[in-house]
């Protein structure tokens, strides 16, 4: 099979950039924007995102996400597109607002520009939408025609959203090496469609280096609403190493286990991330690394914030018998464990899951 590496047509990331969207969009389009939001974006920065377009008489719509990735969310904003004859999808926000942006110009073919206000995932630069219940419970993959034509981080913005968030960033991306070099190991096909490529696997490591050199210091930066050295990194890393190193090295069990946890409401207010940072190390148990190894990891999670244990989770109160279901959760056919370089089963990531939350303390 063909070896293959995806990345977005563009990456930008610099201060201020909210204020160029519209130049933006008309490398792309000339009739009307459709731009999604979240809440938070809609009070915080509509008049910059407006503006923008003002300036460049530039006919817009701007709509307010409806808080959930889901296909009825993704229907409500077809319609309204459709309605308002709109030629170029601008998402801005977070993950689940881009997963549904990316969606929408999926599915009526139109370009699609892609703005976090967060470095929370690695989901910007990807060509896949992560869809959800409208209940919140993770539903499926949608796979993409083709990465977003542009991905645009403002670092002025992602440096005043909330710290947590970008620890959440460092959560997601800290599984991204582990999960490709087990992809690797097992010569798996990668969610790009094809083998992993030497540069895919190299980007995954840097990521992961990145996180270990930069992700404290970034943290502190951050909490001090200051955009140094160390966060331009993380944000690279979080957002787009960690975007094609996912996409083209593979995804393996850190990101089943926490689709397995998406089961648990108990667990909901936890951001993607800091479930994914909990089910690297249950990876790293299942794939039986060296104490030394696991400890660093622990380690890294402890320093910047990320939850280590099941209490940390808010999941102390689980029973062990849905404990069992999330691990069943996490082993159906289809689950990107199965691209472990080994068989894996819903007995052994209970297993793990459990030692896991043992070493996390």
């Amino acid at each position: 099979m063909s070896k293959i590496i995806n990345s977005p047509g563009k990456y930008i990331q610099g201060a201020k950039e909210l204020e160029n969207l519209a130049k933006y969009y008309k490398i792309k389009g000339d009739k009307v924007a459709y731009i999604l939001v979240d809440k938070f974006v809609f009070d915080n920065f509509k008049n910059k995102i407006t503006e923008s377009f003002e300036k460049e008489n530039i006919p817009y719509h701007i709509e307010v996400f409806g808080g959930e990735c889901s296909q009825n969310e993704i229907d409500r904003n077809i319609k309204i597109l459709k309605e308002k004859n709109c030629d170029v999808m601008l998402g801005i926000g977070g993950g689940k607002t881009l997963d549904a942006a990316k969606a929408i110009s999926y599915y009526e073919n139109i370009p699609v520009l892609i703005v976090p206000t967060i470095a929370s995932t690695d989901a910007p630069c990807s060509a896949l939408s992560v869809i959800y219940t409208p209940a919140g419970e993770f539903e499926k993959y949608l796979f993409l025609k083709s990465n977003p034509d542009m991905v645009i981080m403002d670092t002025e913005v992602i440096v005043n959203a909330p710290v947590r968030l970008l620890v959440a960033g460092i959560g997601d991306a800290l599984s991204t090496y582990f999960e490709a070099k087990a992809c690797v190991d097992s010569n798996a096909t990668s969610i790009a469609g094809g083998k992993a490529t030497k540069a895919a696997l190299a980007i995954a490591e840097l990521c992961l280096n990145t996180l270990f050199e930069d992700g404290l210091k970034a943290k502190i930066a951050v909490e001090n609403k200051v955009c140094s050295k160390a966060v331009e990194n993380i944000i690279e890393a979080n957002t787009y190493l960690s975007g094609i190193g996912f996409e083209s090295g593979g995804l393996a069990g850190a990101h089943a286990i926490h689709n397995g946890l998406t089961i648990l409401e108990e667990g909901h207010h936890m951001y993607h991330g800091e479930k994914v940072a909990f089910g690297t190390i249950v990876q790293l148990v299942l794939e039986n690394r060296s104490l030394e190894e696991i400890n660093e990891v622990v380690e890294l999670c402890k320093s910047v914030g990320l939850p280590t244990t099941l209490k940390e989770l808010g999941l102390e109160n689980v029973s062990n018998e849905r404990l069992y279901k999330v691990a069943e959760a996490a082993t159906v056919p289809g689950e990107t464990i199965h691209n472990m370089p080994f068989e894996v089963t819903a007995d052994d990531v209970y297993a793990a899951i459990l030692v896991a939350d043992k070493l996390g303390k």
